[in-house]
C-alpha cells in the first residue's frame, strides 16, 4: 500500500480534502488514500488493492495525450440522472471563472499490439501493464464522481487483438455509464483507429467529444516510426464521427428529441518533434482539418523521449516547448485571426520564428502592410496587427465611432502598447514606427533580454541526420 509520509505532505493533501465544494486535481499517490484530520483511509474500502494498482498504472499511463482540455458542451442535471456536464471545458486546468475543474483521465488497458517507436506503451517495452475490466472502470469513474473529485472521464485505450474488438469494450464503458449508472457527467472518448462504422457510430451516442490521434503530420514519417500504421486507418473514423455529426444535425432540426452525436465535435493531436517534419507540414495538415466541420482542435505535443533507445527518434533531452507553444498561437491565427496558413509558413519560411510570435513575425516581414491608423482601418486588418486581439479589435471597432482614440484610450482597452506601437498611428502624434526602425530595429527591441539570462534553455535545436 502507498504512504503520503512527509508533514508537509499530508498538510498540503487534508487542505485540498477539505476545500468545500471545490474541484482538485490528485496526484497519483493521493488517488490511493484521502487524509482526514487524523487517519489514513482508503477510498475505496469495498475495492481490492488490485483494482488500485491497476487505477495508477493505467492512470500514469494516460498522461502523455493532450487532446482533452475543453468539453464545449453542457448538460444539465436532471432528474434521475447523476451528474452535469459544463460548457467551459473538463480539464486539470481553470476555468474563466477560476475554478479548478478536474476529469478521470485513465486507459482501459496499456497493452498493445502495436510498436510505434515514440510511445511509452509500445509493445516492445518492458513496463508494468494492467487492464481494467468494463465494471472496475465504470465503477471507479461513479466512485470519483460521486465524491466530487472529477466532473467527468477521458478515456483511451491500448490496442488489444484488435481494433474493433478494443473499441466495442470502450463503447461498453460508455454505455453503461450513461444506460445503467444515468451518468450525466462529461465524457471524452478515444477512437480506435482502424475501427468500424457500427462501432463509432454507437460510440458518438454516448459520448459528448470524440478524437483520433494523427501523431505524425505525414505518412512517409509514420511508416518510419510507425510501420503497423496508415492514415486511412486514421482518417476513416474521423470520416464517421463527422458524418455521424452531420447526420445527426440534420435530425434534430425535424425533430426535437433526436439523439445527440458528439455534441463537443472531435479533436486529434500532432506530436511535435519526433520527426524532420517542418512547421509548415504541420499547419498545413491542420488548416485542412478545420475546414472540416465538426474538427474543433488540433492539439500539439511537444516530443517526450521515451524511448531513447531507439535511433529512429532525435535525441533529445527535454521536449521542444517554445516551438510547441508558437505552433499553439499560430493555430489561434488560423481559426481566430482570419489568417491564411501560407501566410504564416511558406517554402521561404517553413519554420516559426522562435523568438517572436507569429502574428508579430508576419508583421516584421511586411512593413508595407503598416502603420495602421486604428481610427479608421477595418476590423480584419485591426486584427493583423501585432498587441491587437480579439476582443481590443471588437472594441476598437465600437469606441472609436463616439471619439478618436488615443494611446490612453488604447491601454483601457487592452492593447499591448509595447508591441502595437511600432504598427500604429492614432489620435497623438505618430510614434516611431516600423519604418523609421526598420524590421531589424524592432526585432531587436521587443526581443533583448535582461539579466544574466542571455539564451532560453527551454528550446532545443535538433539536427536529424540523413541515412547513407
Amino acid at each position: 500500500m502507498y504512504e503520503i509520509s512527509s508533514a508537509g505532505n499530508k498538510n498540503r493533501f487534508r487542505r485540498k480534502i477539505i476545500s468545500l465544494g471545490r474541484k482538485i486535481y490528485l496526484s497519483a499517490e493521493e488517488t490511493v488514500f484521502l487524509w482526514d484530520a487524523i487517519n489514513i483511509i482508503p477510498i475505496f474500502a469495498n475495492m481490492n488493492e488490485r483494482v488500485i494498482e491497476k487505477l495508477k498504472v493505467l492512470a500514469e499511463a494516460a498522461k502523455y495525450d493532450v487532446s482533452c482540455a475543453s468539453s464545449g458542451t453542457s448538460r444539465k442535471n436532471r432528474k434521475g440522472m447523476l451528474g452535469s456536464a459544463s460548457g467551459w471545458g473538463i480539464c486539470h486546468s481553470f476555468a474563466e471563472d477560476g475554478r479548478c475543474i478536474a476529469l478521470l483521465k485513465i486507459m482501459l488497458t496499456n497493452y498493445c499490439m502495436f510498436d510505434c517507436a515514440y510511445c511509452i506503451n509500445r509493445r516492445s517495452n518492458d513496463i508494468p501493464r494492467a487492464t481494467f475490466s468494463v465494471t472496475e472502470l465504470v465503477d471507479l469513474t461513479i466512485e470519483f464522481y460521486r465524491r466530487n473529485y472529477i466532473e467527468g472521464l477521458f478515456l483511451s485505450s491500448g490496442v488489444v487483438r484488435n481494433a474493433d474488438y478494443t473499441m466495442e469494450r470502450l463503447v461498453r464503458v460508455v454505455k453503461d455509464l450513461r444506460t445503467v449508472h444515468h451518468f450525466n457527467g462529461y465524457i471524452h472518448l478515444k477512437s480506435i483507429p482502424g475501427a468500424s462504422r457500427e462501432l463509432v457510430n454507437e460510440a458518438g451516442l454516448y459520448a459528448d467529444r470524440m478524437s483520433v490521434n494523427i501523431e505524425i503530420p505525414n505518412e512517409k514519417s509514420l511508416q518510419l516510426l510507425a510501420p503497423e500504421k496508415d492514415f486511412q486507418s486514421v482518417f476513416q473514423p474521423m470520416r464517421y464521427i463527422q458524418q455521424g455529426a452531420l447526420q445527426s444535425a440534420e435530425e434534430r432540426k425535424r425533430f426535437r428529441h433526436a439523439p445527440r452525436f458528439v455534441p463537443a465535435g472531435q479533436s486529434t493531436q500532432v506530436i511535435v518533434g519526433a520527426t524532420a517534419d517542418s512547421d509548415k507540414d504541420i499547419l498545413r495538415l491542420s488548416s485542412a482539418l478545420y475546414r472540416r466541420p465538426t474538427m474543433k482542435r488540433v492539439y500539439y505535443s511537444g516530443f517526450i523521449p521515451v524511448n531513447a533507445y531507439d535511433n529512429r527518434l532525435p535525441a533529445l533531452k527535454q521536449p521542444p516547448l517554445v516551438r510547441e507553444n508558437r505552433l499553439y498561437q499560430a493555430d489561434w491565427l488560423l481559426r481566430f485571426y482570419q489568417f491564411q496558413v501560407d501566410e504564416i509558413v511558406n517554402d521561404a519560411y517553413p519554420d516559426l520564428d522562435l523568438e517572436v510570435d507569429p502574428k508579430l513575425g508576419w508583421a516584421l516581414r511586411h512593413p508595407e502592410q503598416f502603420p495602421v491608423d486604428v481610427n479608421r482601418a477595418d476590423y480584419e486588418m485591426l486584427l493583423r496587427v501585432p498587441g491587437i486581439g480579439v476582443k481590443s479589435a471588437k472594441q476598437i471597432v465600437t469606441s472609436r465611432r463616439y471619439a478618436r482614440l488615443g494611446a490612453e484610450q488604447l491601454k483601457r482597452i487592452g492593447v499591448v502598447m509595447k508591441k502595437a506601437q511600432y504598427f500604429i498611428t492614432c489620435r497623438e502624434l505618430p510614434f516611431l514606427t516600423v519604418h523609421e526602425l526598420s524590421p531589424e530595429g524592432v526585432r531587436h527591441i521587443l526581443t533583448q533580454k535582461t539579466g544574466k539570462q542571455a539564451t532560453d534553455e527551454r528550446q532545443l535545436v535538433f539536427q536529424f541526420q540523413e541515412e547513407v
